[in-house]
Parts: structure tokens; sequence; C-alpha cells
């Protein structure tokens, strides 16, 4: 899903003169290894190979999907039980609803057009003379000139030598897993022949908060040309937050251990509301299922939720149970849920985070660690001994601190191409105050703890942004401009 998105990226940034750097963790040779252990003599000899998941998800139905029937009892408590129904001769019975519900999935996946793997796709698309690969893989399938696939031995020295064709540019996209990027250096080093500035896409940052930065590392080391420019890449589909929650507690917490700087860890890479297990993720959870108890929201009810998902939030007595599920089962649970509906529901989640984080933000109460703050010039205005070790004589003071920033104003070339001014979702705006200009573009709604929906907007400035509701924004004293004078005022 997400190469659609990816490769015209890849392109975009090789036609301003970058050099891709992708970051994957898996390059599927177990897959093709099992591809290969299947066939025959003859299929060896002509090479005809979809490397898809679409194997993998049909044997998965085909031994896991429940097609048995199952007996009703009621045990000594009770409460009723279940369990699979056999005949006189102790074989199972199986339900022919569910092996024609079986068979029909398995039919649809069969049509479907396989899905490359994202390696795989990069090499196609590129070619091998463009992409360098590092990897852990031993042998690869590649496309010949004549289309037909061949099966490519790489040798244990295949890493370093196409390392080294893209550290020379003669190759300027490289590719490379957590097996295969061990020990390297992929930066735009001033001692390399290739100094363009590396794009580096991070397809897959895999569940080691670790191996995740350290491969970001990678392109950014000392003695470079330029820094890196960054690109997670995510699809449109909210379930997936619930891997980059992982991925994004983990740096959190790698960085409070590394150097006792949770922005360490993350490198402020992810915003406080991708963590889905932080404490204000977990205080919306506890008040989102109190608005779907109560039936306040519009993406799912009560019944239908409890229904798709297993999780039970209402007693036999109707009151809502005291042990609600925990977030990391109640994440598991929305990512087999339809992809429309996922999206639905992460909506109304993500409006109450949101605004408990602009709430957290605005009282200067929300959490962020310890953080390191660029200045320009700073002055210690006062020295407060707290606390003096006995033992060692070591110290701890407070200071109260000055401090000057440079300015970096947003430029009006820079808001043009990011938001555009003449669109219908963008309003050019003035202060009748201060005079100030500003541009406003639509923000993501939140949901307040009454489950009523508020509309927010952006409020983007010369010198900062913030949020404002709708209620806020009609009662203050923001009022709309022509174009023309919104160019001249901002400049």
């Amino acid at each position: 899903m997400k190469l659609p998105s990816l490769l015209p990226a890849i392109d975009s940034a090789l036609a301003h003169g970058s050099a891709v750097v992708v970051q994957l963790v898996s390059p599927a040779e177990a897959m093709l290894n099992r591809r290969l252990a299947d066939l025959s003599d003859e299929e060896r000899e002509a090479l005809e190979i979809d490397l898809s998941p679409r194997e993998y998800v049909i044997d998965y139905l085909t031994k896991s999907f429940p097609v048995r029937l199952m007996a009703v009892f009621t045990d000594e408590s009770g409460n009723p039980r279940s369990e699979p129904m056999s005949d006189e001769k102790g074989a199972p019975v199986l339900c022919r609803s569910a092996l024609a519900a079986r068979d029909r999935m398995i039919e649809q996946l069969c049509a479907l057009p396989p899905i490359a793997t994202a390696l795989d796709a990069i090499i196609e698309r590129f070619g091998v003379d463009q992409v360098a690969e590092v990897t852990g893989r031993t042998r690869r399938l590649i496309v010949g000139r004549d289309g037909c696939q061949r099966l490519q031995s790489r040798s244990p020295r295949a890493n370093v030598a196409e390392t080294q064709a893209f550290m020379d540019g003669a190759k300027r996209i490289l590719v490379f897993s957590d097996a295969g990027g061990t020990g390297r250096s992929y930066h735009a080093d001033l001692a390399s022949k290739n100094q363009a500035r590396r794009v580096h896409f991070l397809l897959e940052p895999g569940w080691r908060a670790d191996a995740a930065i350290q491969g970001l590392g990678r392109t950014n080391r000392t003695n470079q040309a330029s820094a890196p420019l960054f690109r997670p890449v995510t699809t449109d589909v909210r379930g997936e937050r619930r891997f980059i929650s992982t991925i994004a507690r983990r740096l959190d917490s790698l960085g409070a251990l590394t150097r006792g700087q949770r922005q360490t860890g993350g490198q402020n890479l992810f915003d406080p509301a991708d963590n889905l297990e932080s404490i204000y993720a977990k205080e919306a959870l506890y008040r989102w299922f109190g608005l779907l108890f109560t039936g306040k929201l519009e993406a799912v009810s009560l019944g239908l939720f409890q229904e798709l998902t297993g999780l039970r939030i209402e007693t036999p007595d109707g009151s809502m149970v005291d042990d609600l599920p925990s977030i990391q089962r109640w994440l598991n649970r929305i990512l087999a849920l339809p992809i429309a509906l996922q999206n639905s529901i992460f909506d109304e989640f993500m409006g109450l985070v949101e605004a408990r984080i602009d709430a957290a933000r605005q009282a200067g109460t929300l959490e962020l660690g310890l953080e390191t703050i660029a200045v320009e010039d700073f002055t210690v205005l006062s020295d407060t001994l707290l606390r003096t070790d006995p033992a060692s004589g070591a110290t701890t003071h407070l200071l109260e601190l000055e401090i000057a920033r440079a300015l970096k104003p947003l430029t009006l070339k820079r808001l043009e191409e990011v938001h555009g001014l003449t669109g219908q979702r963008q309003r050019p705006v003035r202060n009748a105050r201060s005079g100030r200009v500003a541009l406003i573009v639509p923000a993501r709604s939140v949901l307040a703890d009454d489950g009523t929906r508020v509309t927010r907007f952006e409020l983007l400035r010369p010198l900062g942004r913030s949020h404002i509701t709708e209620d806020q924004l009609a009662e203050s004293s923001w009022e709309d401009i022509a174009i023309g004078a919104f160019r001249e005022a901002w400049a």
C-alpha cells in the first residue's frame, strides 16, 4: 500500500538531485526460498514467480478459518459454553456455510493482482544499475532485458561493493535492511564523491526502537556535506497508528534510558499524539468507552462494537464493566475492523487525544521529558542551591535563565508551497487590533468530553502557529482581507 506513494517520491527526490536511501526490515528472502522449494524442475528452467504474501494468507485461511460446528452447553455454574462437535465416529462436523464463506474469500484472494515486495519493486522500477542493495539475502530475482526472471546469487562481499557504488555516485538509490546495514555509513560524506543530500525514507520502522534509530543515524554523521531529510512512509489506514505508536513509545523510552532525554530517542520525529500508549491516550480511551456506552459516538454503536471486536463493555445487568480493556488490546481489536470503520473510530479517538494534549500544552503541563533548546545567547538570572550530597559534596542547582533565540520566519513562498493561498480551504485574515496577518486552514476537529465535535482551525503566522476553535474565531478580531493585501503585509 505504500509503494504507490513511495516510488513517485523517489522519482521526485532524484529529479531534485538528491540521493535516496530506503530503510526496511526484511528483504523477503524467506518468501523467495519457500517459493523456489515448491517449484518443479521444469518450472525452475523458466522462472515465473510472483513474490506476494497472497499464498500465506490463503494458507492461513485454509488452516485457521473456523469451519467446525460448535455445540452449546451449560456448565456447572449455569454459564453457556461451547465445544467442537464430532460425529459418532469421532470425525469433526463441519459447517457448510463456513466452508462456503472460506472458499469465497480464497477465490477473491486468487483473483487479486500480486502485491510485490518493497525491495523487489524498487529494483524492478529503477533497475539494478541504479539501486544498491545492502541486505542479508544471498540470492534475488531480477528481470533481464528480455523480460524474463533470473535468479542471481549474492556473495557476502556484495554489500561492500554496493555501498561503495552508492558512495561513489555510480548508483543513486540505496536500500538497506537490519541485517545488511550493520556498521556502514551512507551519509553525504565530504570525503566521498556522492555528496548529494540524502533523502531517507523510513519504509519499515520495525519493532526495535534501537534498530530504527541506528538505521536513521547511518545517513546523519559528522563530516557531511548536508543533513539528511527523513521521510517516514505511512498509509492513510488509521490502524497503522498501532505500529507507529509502538515505535514512538519505544523511541521515547530509549531516549530516557540512554541520556535521560526522551528527545534523544525520537529526535522529535514523532508528535506526542503518535504515542497511543501515553497517559493522554489512556485517559482519552477511558473517556471514549464512556461515550460509547452512552451512545454519543457517531462512528459505531455499543452493540456493533462488542459484536465486531468481542470486547465486553456492558455487564449483564446493563452497567459498564469496571475492568475496561487496555489500550493495547483495544488497538489490536481495532485492526481487525473494516478500514472505513477503523478510520471513523480513530478519528473520534484521536480527537479526544489531541484535545487533552492541546489542553496540557496550553496549561504548560505537557509531558515531553527533558528537551534540548538551541539559543543564540543566554544569561543566568539566578542560581539556587537545592542540595549538597553529604558523601561526595556534589551540588544540585536550580538555574533561572534568560535566553535569546533566533527567529526563523515562515516565508510567503514556503507558505504558498505547503498550504496554498487561493483555495476554498484557505482564509487570509488580518487582526483588527494588532494589524498582523495570518492564514487560516482547517485542522483536525477534537471531541469534547460530552462527545460533541469541536471544529478547529490552524492559524499560520510568520513567526508561529496555533490552533483556534470555530467559536473562538467568531469572537476574535480576525477579519478577512484580499490576497494582494495579505501578500504585501506578510512580506
